[in-house]
């Protein structure tokens, strides 16, 4: 990998600092979807967000290892994992790249449509039904009620829509305000990127600086000043319903909404891992990429225990599921709140919450763009993926994120759609994670002539490996949580697209063969033989055993009534 710019490939202009910042913006992703698991996970929200944190640390130790032994690749820890399963099946590695990449690839999408909605709310609000403008209204209107006074006075871009598109079987895409303004943000991010990782990072610096600095304080000040209510954080039980508030039991349907809200988590509490999306573009990979992924952990630890914590204990169920919090749009004021300030205090939270979107939105693009680039370079995405600009970015990679994520932007350009985004990306992610901690345990039996600059414990190896199984079983259990039954089904049919690309890819343009650095990554010389497969027949019953819980999980977890 090239030191110089205009090259033609990823540049080495990176240490562990830059990914850690980079990496930085995962914490803020805990803001999009804490109302909706508060809502499925009453009382035990902020418990599912610690031992998803925990379980999301733990499992990165098998990452950095595997980060560690491909010093010369990209896009992340599905890259790395995919290569072990390929003397098992050359479908499984791009199958695990895919996945991996639309799961991570929503984070624009959907971070652009909430931020659209804090900037609709700040320059065009919608009235309260107990404002000054609609009893002024209301005055000079009698016999109308409140409800009218508001539709009255609601702005015509709130309501604005130049199309709505029904597209059988997967939703409605929207074509409004908020899609508008998310384009417009997806084209900022885009053009930041352009510069390549070095110009990135040193955005992300001052960015997350000015973020996770006020987030910090907003976790902390409640806990400090004895603002924690203790009945909000203790009888910690799931809610009789999703979205009910109201305290249920640990019954068949509770732990149905617990594992239902673990699943979500799991979409950002694990997301630090794209610290080593970057190992490429490390100046020196055999060190930086252990330390970025571990120190991305500690900060996503500090993070993902405080906030939920913190919002749970100043607000409540009740609190937490207020319409803002839920959709994401009314954070920034709940920010202030909790802190005591006043309006003035409020606005900044606001303008800081669109910050930590784009903060979050940044990362994604940055991780999401390399996993298409390096999938191409091994030969198991399209060609034109592999195309970088004269600053060492991926930008083919970049237009095809963006280009899809309009299309996601006008699915989640609405609440409900926001949600099935969310449920159906997530199939993929918890997917990609299984194989991926399989694929620690796989690389130590075939491939141990590979250097390993860091090395994770044994049995820490080995625990990875049974976390992997409960991975499974959130996906089983939680992907039906979040209204939409078919989400499983509609994930792994999207997951199954990828087959014919990489058909078409490697059987008719390869004529059935990997790139030659792609079998020298390996240690393997001759590209037509795949090495030994001394794992034996384990791979295939992993798999086996993996389909079996997420089915078995399924069918037997079921919500409440």
């Amino acid at each position: 990998m090239t030191q110089e710019n205009g090259s033609g490939r990823l540049v080495r202009a990176l240490d562990w600092r830059g990914a850690f910042w980079v990496a930085a913006g995962v914490p803020p992703l805990v803001l999009f979807s804490i109302g909706g698991i508060a809502g499925v996970a009453g009382k035990a929200a902020f418990v599912v967000w610690m031992i998803s944190m925990m379980m999301g640390f733990l499992q990165s130790f098998t990452y950095a290892e595997m980060a560690g032994m491909f010093g010369n690749k990209s896009g992340g820890t599905s890259v790395y994992g995919a290569t072990a399963w390929l003397r098992y099946s050359k479908l499984i590695a791009p199958l695990s790249v895919w996945c991996n990449w639309f799961a991570w690839t929503p984070v624009l999408s959907l971070g652009c449509a909430i931020a659209a909605g804090y900037i609709l709310n700040a320059l065009f609000p919608i009235p309260l039904t107990d404002s000054q403008a609609v009893l002024d209204w209301i005055t000079a209107n009698p016999g109308k009620t409140a409800e009218d006074a508001v539709a009255a006075l609601t702005p015509f871009i709130r309501n604005w829509e130049a199309l709505t598109l029904y597209v059988p079987g997967l939703g409605t895409l929207h074509f409004n305000s908020t899609f508008v303004i998310g384009v417009a943000l997806m084209l900022v991010i885009f053009a930041i990127q352009h510069r390549g990782i070095a110009s990135t990072a040193k955005s992300q610096k001052y960015m997350a600086l000015v973020v996770l600095i006020p987030l910090l304080l907003v976790g902390l000040v409640p806990i400090l000043t004895g603002s924690i209510n203790s009945m909000n954080v203790t009888n910690i039980v799931p809610p009789t319903a999703a979205y009910s508030g109201a305290d249920g039991a640990w019954d068949l349907g509770g732990w149905t909404l617990f594992l239902g809200a673990m699943y979500i988590a799991a979409w950002s509490t694990y997301g630090f891992e794209t610290a080593v999306c970057y190992t490429a573009e490390f100046k020196n990979p055999k060190t930086d990429t252990f330390r970025a992924i571990f120190y991305s952990g500690l900060l996503c630890i500090i993070f993902f225990f405080m906030i939920p914590f913190a919002f749970q204990g100043v607000l409540g169920t009740s609190g937490m599921l207020a319409p803002g919090i839920v959709d994401g749009t009314g954070i920034g004021e709940a920010l202030g709140g909790m802190v005591g300030g006043g309006p003035i205090i409020t606005q900044i939270f606001v303008i800081l919450m669109i910050l930590a979107l784009f903060l979050a939105i940044m990362t994604a693009m940055a991780g999401s763009s390399r996993t298409l680039y390096q999938g191409s370079r091994d030969g198991w995405l399209p060609r034109y993926l592999s195309k970088v600009n004269d600053h060492g970015a991926p930008t083919n990679a970049m237009w095809t994120d963006l280009a899809f994520n309009v299309f996601l932007l006008a699915l989640a350009s609405d609440a409900d759609g926001y949600f099935y985004v969310l449920a159906v990306s997530n199939v993929g992610y918890i997917t990609f994670n299984f194989l991926n901690l399989n694929a620690g345990w796989i690389h130590r039996v075939d491939s141990p002539h590979l250097d390993r600059p860091w090395k994770a414990p044994s049995l820490l190896i080995g625990f990875n490996t049974c976390l992997a199984f409960v991975n499974a079983l959130f996906l089983g259990a939680g992907a039906k949580v979040w209204g939409y039954s078919n989400a499983l089904w509609s994930g792994w049919i999207f997951a199954a697209f990828i087959l014919p690309v990489f058909c078409y890819r490697h059987y008719i343009q390869d004529k059935g063969h990997f790139p030659k650095e792609a079998m020298e990554d390996l240690g393997l010389s001759d590209h037509g033989d795949m090495g030994p497969r001394r794992a034996g027949i384990l791979p295939y019953v992993t798999l086996i055993a993996g389909v079996a819980v997420v089915l078995w999980a399924n069918w037997f977890f079921q919500l409440p009534e």
